[in-house]
């Protein structure tokens, strides 16, 4: 199938975008890597009078270490979070999440900033920053906006953007010493979405104890779903098989095409043993 007619505007930076936009109507969308919107509007289900390009405004490009973290423009592929060595060392979540996602074709094109504003809840990005406790920063009519990942994604690919705002960048703190991150899935095939995923990280102390341990799951709930029960297990040395049963009052996945609700729960445990049974021995060894 092909699009339904629609007319196409390029931007030359983020103020014209957001003006364009306005002056399009709420109905018009913006478009940068383009790997979902396409898709959608190829098979009709979006309908979309006017595409606003903003691939070309530098600003929200690049990948940069400032004095709290990383700073991520918005247009930042897949493919270059993969290959970023900044990314490697300060975010290693976001490196290992990377080649997860898709195909390399399609890490090459698709953007953070588009996967985070789309808010699938199967997605990688979502859980990844809520998880790192990045911020989203946005811009609309009214000026910047900082926005705690914890607190953007609303529902089924709903998020706190408002009208004629757009992601322009991202914060990620840089990790700190004693932090370990980790990113696991369980997929059909490679390239599919995850049934499950989960985004752990924690800081692990000189006696074997865990702390600041933060648990989130994709694909488990209509967003990412953070594991608080689970979370306060390991964190009071309660031992990885009382996180794993935590996760029965934590989760609670709808059943889907990918697997029934009590089968992603079931994965969900086992995701936390082999994102964190490695580090636990570790520490008991130390």
């Amino acid at each position: 199938m092909k699009p339904a007619p629609f007319a196409y505007v390029r931007a030359a930076d983020i103020g014209h975008a957001i003006a364009l936009w306005q002056q399009s109507g709420l109905d018009a969308r913006l478009i940068a890597g383009g790997q979902s919107l396409v898709a959608s509007l190829n098979l009709r289900l979006a309908d979309v009078p006017v595409l606003i390009d903003i691939a070309r405004i530098d600003a929200l490009k690049g990948i940069t270490l400032t004095d709290v973290g990383l700073r991520l423009g918005a247009l930042v592929t897949h493919g270059e979070i993969e290959h970023s060595a900044l990314v490697a060392k300060h975010a290693p979540a976001m490196h290992e999440a990377a080649p997860l996602i898709a195909h390399p074709a399609i890490r090459s094109r698709g953007t953070l900033g588009g996967s985070l504003a789309y808010a699938d809840p199967a997605a990688e990005w979502p859980a990844v920053m809520v998880a790192l406790g990045a911020t989203i920063i946005t811009q609309g009519p009214g000026g910047e906006r900082r926005v705690p990942a914890e607190s953007f994604f609303r529902g089924l690919f709903e998020t706190a953007l408002q009208d004629f705002e757009m992601i322009i960048a991202v914060e990620v703190p840089a990790m700190v010493a004693g932090e370990h991150q980790v990113v696991r899935e369980l997929a059909r095939r490679s390239g599919d979405y995850a049934m499950v995923g989960l985004c752990g990280r924690t800081i692990a102390a000189a006696d074997g104890r865990l702390s600041g341990t933060k648990l989130v799951y994709f694909g488990a709930g209509d967003r990412p779903v953070l594991a608080r029960t689970a979370m306060a297990a390991l964190d009071a040395g309660a031992g990885l098989e009382a996180a794993k049963a935590a996760l029965d009052k934590d989760l609670d996945p709808a059943d889907d095409l990918q697997a029934s609700g009590t089968m992603k729960i079931h994965l969900a445990k086992v995701l936390l043993g082999r994102a964190f049974a490695p580090l636990l021995a570790q520490a008991k060894a130390a």
